[in-house]
């Protein structure tokens, strides 16, 4: 008999968080959602409109509009709220304003007595994973950003596509920062089995440009989603809920998240996207890549970076 009931808190129900908790709902991943944001309205209505759809969930989910109290016996904190990105302003505004909302949230949910998971998807994820694992005090496999979940699962649907094979049967990564120094590991991408390096050799129909341009249009693919439609929520949501039933579930999936490196790929002391084995207790382990000269380099380059715009604000 199953006697733990799973409490996911949700703080942020803009765009990112709202299409978590319907996503969550249609796929019966937790018993009890909580939705935490300072617009109390919006999300009391949330929580109405999502109940209102109980009857046609594969399992029941309580949903209430909630507070950080409510974190107290939460198994898991998923965080998507915070600023976006306002024309004019750069990533370091950003970065010193999300930082600043986030210490406030992650304050108020210690003092509650959470003593769960961390889930961070608010950008640059990788610097609000960083500072929410030093806000908190959690140990550093409690806390993890989606990293680039999304990247990769965009990077598996455009090789997929071009190799007319279904998206799940493709294994390939991008890693790095959740942004524009990221890349992909050409090195480790196959389909089923055979590298797409030896591909490429078999067929001569397949083009390196056009593996160039795959991974370009992956790397872009936010700016493109927001010239259309002005955010980006659905993909990233998914992705959320399929980290969410990963921990939720021990399921210990290797998933590409913001983990915090301790020597794996030369490098420590910074969060960023690695493949990584996720279960219960957060990251069981980093799955460090054997990256050939140039994959190095990049992945040293996107570390620099992200160092370059985290150091100011989280040591300053």
């Amino acid at each position: 008999m199953k006697n733990h009931v799973n409490r996911v808190v949700l703080v942020g129900t803009g765009f990112v968080g709202s299409s978590y908790a319907f996503a969550m709902v249609n796929q019966g991943v937790t018993e009890e959602l909580v939705l935490v944001d300072l617009n109390k309205e919006k999300s009391e209505g949330d929580a109405m409109d999502l109940n209102h759809g109980m009857a046609f969930a594969p399992s029941q989910t309580k949903i209430w509009f909630g507070s950080y109290a409510d974190c107290k016996d939460a198994d898991l904190v998923v965080l998507c709220a915070g600023a976006n990105q306002k024309p004019g302003e750069t990533r370091l505004d950003l970065v010193e304003k999300n930082t600043k909302i986030f210490k406030s949230i992650v304050d108020e949910i210690m003092s509650n007595g959470f003593d769960g998971i961390f889930l961070v998807a608010t950008n640059p994820v990788d610097i609000l994973t960083y500072a929410v694992w030093k806000f908190s005090g959690l140990p550093k496999e409690r806390v993890i950003g989606s990293g680039t979940i999304l990247d990769t699962a965009r990077f598996r649907f455009l090789l997929g596509d071009y190799f007319k094979v279904d998206t799940r049967n493709v294994h390939a990564y991008i890693i790095g920062e959740h942004g524009d120094t990221e890349l992909p590991v050409w090195s480790h991408a196959d389909i089923g089995g055979k590298p797409i390096a030896k591909m490429m050799k078999d067929q001569e129909h397949y083009k390196h440009d056009d593996l160039e341009e795959i991974f370009t249009n992956v790397r872009d693919a936010a700016y493109h989603i927001i010239q259309r439609k002005g955010a980006t929520y659905y993909g990233i949501a998914m992705g959320l809920v399929r980290l969410t039933k990963a921990i939720l579930q021990d399921e210990n999936s290797i998933l590409t998240v913001s983990a915090q490196l301790s020597g794996e790929y030369g490098h420590e002391d910074i969060y960023i996207g690695v493949p990584a084995i996720v279960n219960r207790n957060g990251i069981r382990e980093i799955v460090e890549l054997s990256l050939d000269v140039e994959e190095q380099q990049k992945f040293d380059h996107s570390v620099e970076v992200l160092r370059k715009v985290m150091d100011p604000v989280m040591k300053g």
